[in-house]
């Protein structure tokens, strides 16, 4: 008699094994299971979860941070540390962490849609951990740092509204799939207790109601792409800050050059005033960044830049830290006659900065460094630059004055000036002071700080706007001018990058509801019917239903080999052939 084995036909499911290799290391078959996680393997999905949404928004704060970058290598030097571009190697592990955790949180979410037990590798757990850790503490060391840049990413989710609500629509419509599973599973559990059922039940009112909060998000947002063309304001001024410093070095002649070339509407500078009263341009308190004092002065690198006659500063070069510093990555694209003049670019006197503006009749903003105590000119040095500025030759008009230093006496000696104000004060007290432009940071104002302002007929700069994207965002909202670091990149935006009429955003969020309910509604139909179809089947009829899945004549070659197998393995004796004939003879004669 031919003695039959269970006839084991298995699958190849290479997805599920990858699934349970990369996120458990589990790549044999016997060590997969259908059963509920344990109770520490959900403590680590918790914990996954919580460094996504951690890793999420450090990522999203160095995106949304992007335009400052320049501004962050300037605090970090003046700590005082080096010039450094350490901000990329900041860039490429976040992006690195963020990829890693985003693939441990989609192969988690697939281990529940399977129905897989989560089972996370030991290795998996001590970078996860590593991760969490690092960005907390990046985190708290931003903010204590860099604290007013999270300003940003407010103003940043502010601007982006209407494409990130679309964005998170679609991510919590897709996670239908995997609470419609849990719901059905729970419902087909006889065993099922009550405590499991109220947690079925909170899952599907949490779910709900972020379902319900995401459809009517846009009636809260107000960003400002959100405007018919025919009523976009006029394209903001764009202000040199500094000249161009992104293709040359800040505060000299050929910096300047670089923006006018940009037409940009005018020139930003730093005064400072040397020790024999000649103001010059220079942005820090010391020579060390931007010049070679160290060659030239070393035992007074570290000494106040007024500190120093004019005749020690013309002596100075100030244009080889950019070459070899290359602050911006922006030197590699230079040609061999633009570095030879940047090599040879010297500090740059007020006066000079007040002719080429004349010449080209673009505006002037000063930010003015008093000197420190004890040098000749403290009390002085507000008149001596003064008087510079009113024998320059430049009209008044064009001169933004921001000093608050006897601005009164200001006004009365040149009355022309646009009084700016760098303080964000009430209206009430700006009108009081006679200043017609206020000079503030773009995260610092609101759209109702605008419109105030815009109210009271103050023009608004704001500084320091630099992505193309910021940009379009405070053009939307307004703006009347900015100042740049980088007007060759804003000279290329001559249209807004993102802009919406409300009624084309009103159909794009209407649509988008009636999908999303759609998909959430055939999603939970489909796993009722599908897990409704489903029965408990034992182990030899699941080994059944595999075979009868394969091809018939597969099938038919595999009975035949196993039977021919028995067979020569010791069933084919005289005595049981003789047995086999006996017992077919008389089926015969039956």
């Amino acid at each position: 008699m031919v003695k039959h084995q269970p006839l084991q036909v298995y699958e190849r499911q290479l997805c599920l094994s990858c699934l349970t290799g990369i996120y458990g290391c589990r790549w044999k078959r016997y060590q997969r299971s259908h059963d509920d996680s344990t109770k520490w393997e959900r403590v680590w999905f918790i914990i996954l979860c919580l460094t996504f949404v951690l890793l999420l928004c450090w990522a999203f704060f160095w995106w949304s941070s992007h335009n400052d970058y320049s501004e962050l290598n300037w605090l970090l030097y003046n700590l005082p540390r080096d010039w450094t571009v350490g901000i990329v190697a900041v860039v490429v592990t976040t992006a690195a962490g963020f990829t890693y955790i985003s693939l441990l949180m989609i192969l988690a979410l697939c281990h529940i849609a399977v129905g897989q037990q989560l089972k996370l590798f030991w290795l998996h757990k001590v970078t996860v951990a590593t991760v969490l850790l690092a960005t907390t503490a990046g985190l708290i060391c931003i903010s204590r740092l860099w604290g007013d840049e999270w300003n940003t990413a407010v103003f940043s989710l502010w601007a982006m509204g209407p494409f990130l609500h679309i964005g998170a629509l679609a991510a919590v419509t897709m996670l239908a799939w995997l609470v419609a599973r849990q719901v059905v599973h729970a419902e087909r559990q006889s065993e099922c207790v009550c405590a499991s059922r109220d947690a079925q039940a909170l899952l599907v009112l949490g779910y709900l109601s972020a379902l319900l909060c995401l459809y009517l998000a846009p009636l809260a947002i107000t960003a400002p792409c959100l405007v018919d063309p025919g009523d976009l304001p006029p394209r903001p001024a764009v202000i040199g800050r500094r000249g161009a410093p992104m293709v040359a070095p800040e505060n000299t002649l050929l910096s300047f050059d670089k923006a006018l070339q940009q037409k940009v509407s005018g020139l930003e500078a730093d005064v400072s005033i040397s020790l024999d009263g000649v103001p010059f341009l220079m942005r820090d308190g010391s020579l060390r960044r931007t010049t070679d004092v160290d060659r030239l002065f070393p035992q007074r690198r570290f000494d106040d830049a007024s500190s120093f006659s004019w005749a020690e500063l013309s002596a100075l070069n100030a244009g080889q830290w950019f070459l070899w510093e290359d602050p911006f990555g922006t030197v590699q694209y230079m040609s061999q006659k633009e570095r030879d003049r940047i090599s040879n670019q010297s500090v740059c006197r007020l006066d000079e900065v007040l002719q080429l503006a004349a010449r080209s009749n673009c505006s002037v903003l000063f930010h003015l460094h008093r000197p420190p105590p004890g040098h000749s000119y403290h009390s002085s040095w507000l008149n001596s630059t003064l008087q510079v500025v009113l024998h320059s030759g430049t009209p008044q008009k064009r001169v933004m004055w921001t000093p608050d230093w006897d601005r009164e006496m200001v006004r009365q000696v040149a009355s022309g000036f646009q009084q700016t104000s760098e303080k964000k004060l009430p209206t009430e007290d700006l009108r009081d002071q006679g200043i017609l432009r206020v000079y503030l940071r773009y995260n610092q104002v609101t759209p109702s700080d605008l419109r105030e302002f815009s109210a009271s007929n103050l023009s608004v700069t704001l500084h320091t706007v630099n992505d193309p994207w910021l940009y379009s965002a405070l053009w939307c909202s307004g703006v009347s001018s900015v100042s740049s670091d980088a007007p060759h990149v804003l000279s290329r935006v001559p249209y807004p990058l993102w802009l919406l009429s409300p009624d084309e955003y009103c159909s794009i969020w209407i649509m988008s509801d009636l999908i999303s309910f759609a998909v959430v509604v055939g999603i939970f139909a489909f796993q009722k019917w599908r897990m409704s179809g489903m029965r408990r089947y034992s182990p030899e009829q699941i080994m059944l239903s595999a075979a009868v899945r394969q091809s018939s004549r597969d099938v038919s070659l595999m009975k035949e080999k196993l039977i021919f197998s028995e067979i020569e393995s010791g069933m084919g004796s005289s005595e049981e052939l003789s047995l086999y004939d006996r017992c077919a003879a008389k089926g015969v004669s039956r």
